[in-house]
């Protein structure tokens, strides 16, 4: 039998809600009620998954150790500043540990994304083990499409984060993975089970099961803020291309019909001022008492005197994108602090004409899915598709550009353009390491002529241990069946 854990449904659960438009807005958060009984109309069940939802906004928006930004600041798009706070410097630095995760152990995203991540699954199986108090229906496909595609996806960013990727190494597959937290319909499990990680291939089997059939069950559309039919392909656009499964990441990306940002909308993105391109999003938490909203002081505090960058962006990085390339000016301002100069991030800023760091986190985009389709084509050998996959992105963000690539350079062509469109919003460090490739650093430093500190370290291998997340200490004492990572 598989390594699997069952959930018990728990007796109570606390749920919270984002706001991410008007309908969510007005939600007002369920404290606690016995599942059997209070999942009983499409709304309650609703009231379950917007709360799974509210897991993925805690850990993908924390502004001390969002998944949103730690991936770049631990590759080579960002360097720390030696005039900010030093955030987030033992993750820039490589020297997290299984204990804390970092040197300031309140907030760390070694434990962080665990908890939270697998809270977002509980919440998701939760919804899922009642479904049947639901008569059959649209309504009722909605709301378990939803909840699988969260547990696939929360599931998938454990599996990224703590294992190998399937297309990392040789070994990557049958290495060790997470443990997939299933509950079928109305089976409450072993609540004491302690289960053994399951391998890479047989999370990523699973994660794409869930997937597949939410597909199938979805909605068109949930409104802002949830998961839809083209969030969920898109969501298997980029799945697909870490496993491996190059066609299917292709035809997945064919099902997505939300068209890329224009020229005119890009900037707007970024600042919330429209959707443009937008697949999945989680909104800002306009709540009082959330302690998740400012997302973008993790790269940097404004005020109307000084800017107070965390990190800056690479300065051979920034200089590498061509001036034809409107992602240059989207990507970056000039920060000022204590006389000093920097690239600072314009990503994740502020909302139009703030600087407080309180925008959206833009999840899926139009942008990558294109872009997982052009490298998907490549590794396929279609370098036509590919070049003209490529060029539907670069029509839109550039003003001219030559093209034409063949072989080596389009390929290096396809993996740069990824790299400059989702700079600052979580890829880097995974695209790095699903590619089985190191992460090398430039040796300049953090002011904005190249001047300055550089990183501490420049290189890390791809065979380095600190690709995957040691497992927190505290769930390993809880489980000894847990076994940690090699090198920790």
């Amino acid at each position: 039998m598989k390594n699997r854990i069952k959930i018990i449904t728990f007796l109570f659960l606390s749920l919270g809600f984002f706001a991410c438009d008007d309908e969510i807005n007005d939600l007002q958060p369920f404290i606690e009620g016995n599942p059997e009984t209070f999942f009983n109309s499409v709304q309650t069940f609703q009231y379950g998954v917007d709360g799974a939802y509210r897991q993925f906004w805690n850990y993908y928006s924390s502004p001390s150790a969002g998944l949103q930004g730690i991936p770049d600041i631990m590759s080579d798009n960002a360097i720390l500043v030696q005039t900010g706070r030093k955030s987030n410097e033992d993750y820039f630095d490589y020297r997290y540990v299984a204990s804390t995760g970092a040197s300031s152990p309140d907030v760390s995203a070694v434990t962080l994304y665990w908890s939270e991540a697998y809270e977002a699954v509980n919440v998701a199986n939760l919804v899922i083990g009642q479904i049947d108090n639901l008569a059959d229906s649209p309504e009722k496909n909605n709301i378990l499409g939803q909840a699988l595609a969260i547990r696939a996806y929360a599931h998938f960013d454990l599996a990224r984060v703590y294992a190998k990727i399937p297309t990392q190494s040789s070994d990557a597959n049958s290495s060790p993975g997470i443990v997939y937290l299933k509950v079928e319909d109305g089976d409450t499990g072993n609540p004491f089970a302690q289960p053994s990680r399951e391998t890479v291939a047989e999370n990523y089997t699973e994660i794409i099961e869930d997937l597949e059939l939410a597909s199938q069950l979805i909605a068109d559309e949930n409104g802002e803020g949830r998961l839809d039919r083209n969030a969920v392909f898109g969501i298997l656009s980029r799945i697909y291309l870490y496993n491996g499964d190059y066609q299917k990441a292709i035809d997945a990306a064919n099902e997505v019909t939300t068209p890329i940002a224009t020229p005119d909308q890009l900037a707007g993105v970024y600042t919330d001022s429209n959707e443009a391109g937008i697949v999945f999003k989680l909104g800002v938490n306009t709540s009082s008492e959330s302690n998740f909203n400012n997302v973008g002081v993790l790269y940097s505090q404004s005020n109307s005197s000084a800017t107070i960058s965390e990190y800056a962006i690479d300065f051979e990085f920034f200089n590498s994108i061509n001036s034809n390339d409107i992602r240059r000016d989207i990507i970056q301002f000039v920060g000022t602090n204590q006389g000093n100069d920097y690239n600072a991030i314009k990503k994740f800023l502020g909302e139009e004409g703030q600087v407080n760091g309180r925008v959206d986190i833009k999840v899926i985009r139009a942008a990558e899915v294109i872009l997982n389709k052009a490298e998907a084509q490549f590794e396929l050998d279609m370098e036509t598709e590919a070049l003209a996959t490529l060029d539907m992105l670069r029509d839109q963000r550039f003003t001219s550009y030559t093209g034409g690539e063949t072989g080596q350079n389009l390929e290096d062509a396809i993996q740069f353009n990824r790299r400059v469109e989702l700079a600052f919003e979580g890829h880097r460090f995974f695209d790095l390491k699903r590619r089985g490739e190191p992460i090398s650093r430039s040796n300049n430093g953090d002011i904005i002529d190249g001047s300055g500190t550089p990183a501490e370290v420049l290189t890390l291998s791809a065979d380095d241990h600190r690709f995957q997340f040691p497992i927190p200490s505290a769930e390993r004492t809880a489980n000894p069946n847990l076994d940690q990572n090699g090198g920790y």
